[in-house]
């Protein structure tokens, strides 16, 4: 079995917000730390049944920045969602809220 770590490391400032982010994945391709200036992240707990959500982000992420990850972070859902389902008609709605997002935040013109 093959194991492949991927990593962030956070650097907070005097009130715990954090001033730098930084990621790693063993099969990215890269090599070293790379700074990013947002991360979301969602975990399933079976025994629980619920979701741990980590959603960090910096002072340096623009508004802008902001509209564009979360239109293409519902993209993505859509296409994950499907994939994990097969249910084309819920996946085709998170698509469309997700069409609707881009234009109203301006990400689509």
């Amino acid at each position: 079995m093959k194991k492949s770590d991927i990593r962030f490391s956070i650097t907070l400032d005097e009130n715990k917000v954090p001033e730098k982010i930084l990621w790693s994945a063993d099969d990215s391709g890269l090599q070293g730390d790379k700074e990013c200036n947002s991360v979301m992240i969602s975990i399933w707990d079976a025994n629980e049944k619920s979701t741990l959500r980590i959603d960090l982000w910096t002072p340096k992420m623009m508004v802008e920045e902001m509209q564009h990850l979360f239109y293409e972070t519902f993209r993505g859902m859509a296409d994950t969602y499907k994939r994990a389902t097969n249910d084309e008609a819920a996946a085709g709605e998170i698509a469309a809220f997700a069409e609707k997002f881009g234009k109203s935040s301006g990400v689509l013109k």
